[in-house]
C-alpha cells in the first residue's frame, strides 16, 4: 500500500484513533513502574487511597472534534501528495524528515498524538498534583515514543548512514558500549577535561580538611583585599567546580579579582564509611565549620557568604543555627537558585507525598547512600528530551561524539548523598516544609527561625529554572526579614548563574524601588530589564558590606595583622576530594 492510495490514509486515521487510547493506558502504567531516583514508583507503599479521576464529557468531546479535524487536516494532505509541513519541534527539522514522505508523515502523526494525549493529562478532573503526576507521565511517554528516536524511522540518522556507508552505525555501537561502561549517557565529550588541568584552575590551596569538606583558600589577584573575608558553599549533590570551570566563566576567579578573600567549600563524595551522616552533620561539621575556621585564619569578627542551590539552603541553616545560639558571625548572605520556603517546588513535587518519603526513610533512614548517579537521572529526565533522548539519538543513530563543553561535564560528574541527610532533606523541606514554620524544627539542638535572620541578603533566581522556580526563589523576599535584594537572570538553574559579563550574554531583571510584594508576579511587573550579567549588580551589592580594604595576605593559611598562622596548606587546589568519583 503506497502513499497515493486511499486505503493507506484512512487506515492510518484508524490507526490514530487507537493510538491515542493504547498510549494513554501505556502512560499510566509507566507511572507506576517509573524509576524515581533509583526506587520505582510502583514499589512505594501507598498511603492513601487511588486518587479519583474522571473527565468531563464536554471536554472529551472537544478534544475528540479537535483530533478528528486535526486527523483530517493531515489525511488531506496526504492525499494531495504535496509535502507536509515541517513540524516546529527541533527534532524533525532537517531536511532529512521533510524529504521523505513517510518520515514526515511519522512526525506529524507522533506530534498529533502527543497533543491529543497531553490535552487528555490537562482535562483530567481530579487533584493539582494528580493531575501533574498525570502530565509528568504523558511527557516521559511522549518523549521516550518519538520516532526521532528509532533509528527504523528516524530519517536524518538514516541518511547519514547511507553517507557515511555504514561508519555512523559502527560508531553509534561503539559510543553505546563506551557509555554502558561507564554508566551513563555521554552529554559531552569526557575525554577533553580534568578536574585540576582545564578546568578548576583558579590557583589556591587546601588549608582545611576533616571527613565531611575541604575548605579551600584562593591567592588574591589584588594588592588589596576587602577585610571581610567570603565564603562560597555549593550544593553537595555536585562538585564545586561549577562555580570554577574555565578562568572566562569563574564566579570564583571573579569574585577573587573584585579584591575578596575568598573561601570555598569542596565537598566529600560520600563513600559507605559516610553513609551515616545526617543533614545536622553538614550543617554543624561543615558549614559552622568553614565560617570558624575561616575566622580563625582571617582574624576577622565577621564574614561574607555565598551558598548555591542546597548549599543555600545549609547556609541558611546554619545561620539560622548560630542565631539561635547568640552568634552572629555572617555579614551578609548571597542565595543562588535557593528555597527556603518550599511551597513552589515546580515539577520535583510529582515525586513527592507521604509513601514516598516513607519509603526512602525505610530504605535509607538509618544508613546507606543516595547513588549519585540516579539523583542525576532524575534530573535529567526533568527534560527528557534535551538532557536524554537528545543525546541518546546523537550519541547511537547518528554515532556522533558530542562536543567538549564544560558545563556538561560537570553535569555528568555525580556525587553521593548519604541516606539519613537525603531522608531528612525530603521529609523536612519538600514534604513539610518546615524551614518555613517559625521554630518548626530543630537542627543542631536548636530551635531555628528563619524569620530572625535580620542580615543583608542577596537573593537571586533563574527565569527558566526547572528545579528551583523562579517563584520559589523569591519567597524568601518573604521569609527572611533584613535588607534584601532581589534579582531575576534569563535561562535556567545552572546557565542562568554561570553568566559571566566577559560574555555579554543573557539579561537580568532589578526593581530599584525595592519593594518585595508577596508574588513575584507582582515584583515582575514594577521590574526592569537590564542586558548583559547579573554579576556586576551582586558584585556592587558585595562591595557594599565587605568593609575597608587591607593588604592581601603573603601565604595561605595565614591570618592579618598579629593573627597567627594556625593553618598550614595542605594541598594545592582543587584539592583531592573534588577528584573522587561516585
Amino acid at each position: 500500500m503506497t502513499q497515493d492510495s486511499p486505503d493507506f490514509w484512512t487506515k492510518s486515521a484508524q490507526q490514530f484513533q487507537q493510538n491515542v487510547g493504547q498510549s494513554w493506558i501505556n502512560a499510566f502504567q509507566a507511572f507506576q513502574n517509573m524509576d524515581i531516583g533509583g526506587a520505582k514508583a510502583g514499589a512505594v507503599p501507598a498511603a492513601d487511597p487511588t486518587p479519583a479521576i474522571s473527565f468531563s464529557p464536554e471536554k472529551l468531546q472537544q478534544l475528540q472534534q479537535q483530533y478528528l479535524l486535526d486527523v483530517a487536516d493531515l489525511w488531506a494532505k496526504g492525499l494531495q501528495g504535496g509535502p507536509l509541513t515541517a513540524p516546529a519541534d527541533k527534532r524533525f527539522q532537517s531536511k532529512a524528515w521533510a524529504e521523505n514522505p513517510m518520515a514526515a508523515f511519522s512526525a506529524a502523526a507522533y506530534l498529533l498524538n502527543s497533543r491529543a494525549l497531553l490535552g487528555m493529562a490537562d482535562a483530567a478532573e481530579t487533584d493539582a498534583k494528580t493531575r501533574a503526576r498525570i502530565r509528568f507521565a504523558v511527557e516521559q511517554v511522549a518523549a521516550a515514543t518519538a520516532p526521532s528516536n528509532f533509528l527504523a524511522f528516524n530519517a536524518e540518522a538514516q541518511q547519514k548512514a547511507l553517507e557515511t556507508k555504514g561508519e555512523s552505525i559502527a560508531h553509534g555501537v561503539q559510543n553505546l558500549l563506551h557509555d554502558l561502561r561507564q554508566g551513563h549517557v555521554s552529554m559531552t565529550d569526557e575525554s577533553v577535561f580534568e578536574v585540576g588541568k582545564n578546568v578548576a584552575t583558579t590557583e589556591g590551596a587546601v588549608v582545611f580538611e576533616n571527613e565531611l569538606f575541604q575548605l579551600i583558600e584562593y591567592k588574591p589577584l589584588t594588592d588589596k583585599v576587602y577585610e571581610k573575608p567570603f565564603l562560597l558553599i555549593p550544593p553537595c549533590i555536585n562538585k564545586f567546580y561549577i562555580l570554577d570551570l574555565q578562568p572566562d566563566n569563574s564566579l570564583i576567579r571573579y569574585a577573587v579579582a573584585q579584591g575578596h578573600r575568598t573561601f570555598v567549600v569542596s565537598w566529600c563524595n560520600p563513600d559507605a564509611s559516610l553513609a551515616h551522616k545526617t543533614w545536622d552533620d553538614y550543617v554543624e561539621h561543615a558549614a559552622i565549620k568553614a565560617i570558624a575556621v575561616i575566622q580563625e585564619i582571617t582574624g576577622a569578627k565577621s564574614i561574607n557568604s555565598l551558598g548555591f542551590c542546597v548549599g543555600g539552603t545549609i547556609l541558611a541553616s546554619a545561620i539560622a543555627v548560630l542565631a539561635a545560639r547568640g552568634q552572629k558571625p555572617v555579614a551578609s548572605a548571597t542565595l543562588l537558585t535557593s528555597l527556603l520556603d518550599f511551597t513552589d517546588t515546580g515539577i520535583l513535587d510529582v515525586f513527592i507525598d507521604e509513601s514516598f518519603v516513607k519509603y526512602r526513610e525505610q530504605e535509607l533512614g538509618k544508613g546507606g547512600l543516595m547513588k549519585g548517579q540516579d539523583l542525576a537521572s532524575t534530573f535529567s529526565f526533568l527534560r527528557p528530551n534535551d538532557l536524554v533522548w537528545n543525546y541518546v539519538v546523537g550519541n547511537y543513530l547518528k554515532g556522533e561524539t558530542p562536543p567538549a563543553f564544560d558545563l556538561l561535564y560537570w553535569n555528568s560528574d555525580a556525587t553521593n548523598l548519604p541516606g539519613p541527610f537525603y531522608a531528612w532533606y525530603l521529609r523536612n523541606t519538600y514534604l513539610e516544609n518546615n524551614l518555613a514554620k517559625p521554630e518548626g524544627l530543630v537542627m543542631c539542638g536548636e530551635k531555628v527561625n528563619f524569620r530572625s535572620l535580620d542580615l543583608p541578603v542577596y537573593l537571586y533566581g533563574s527565569r527558566e529554572d526547572h528545579i528551583v522556580p523562579i517563584g520559589g526563589a523569591y519567597a524568601s523576599t518573604q521569609l527572611l526579614p533584613g535588607n534584601k535584594r532581589f534579582v531575576m537572570g534569563a535561562s535556567g538553574h545552572i546557565a542562568g548563574v554561570i553568566n559571566p559579563p566577559s560574555k555579554n550574554k543573557r539579561s537580568y531583571w532589578t526593581r530599584e524601588d525595592g519593594e518585595l510584594p508577596p508574588r513575584h508576579a507582582q515584583w515582575l511587573a514594577g521590574a526592569t530589564e537590564h542586558p548583559g550579567s547579573w554579576w556586576t549588580d551582586w558584585s556592587a551589592w558585595l562591595s557594599q558590606q565587605a568593609g575597608k580594604q587591607i593588604a592581601a595576605p603573603k601565604n595561605y593559611g595565614s591570618g592579618t595583622g598579629k593573627t597567627k598562622a594556625k593553618y598550614q596548606p595542605i594541598e594545592p587546589a582543587p584539592g583531592r576530594y573534588v577528584k573522587v568519583k561516585a
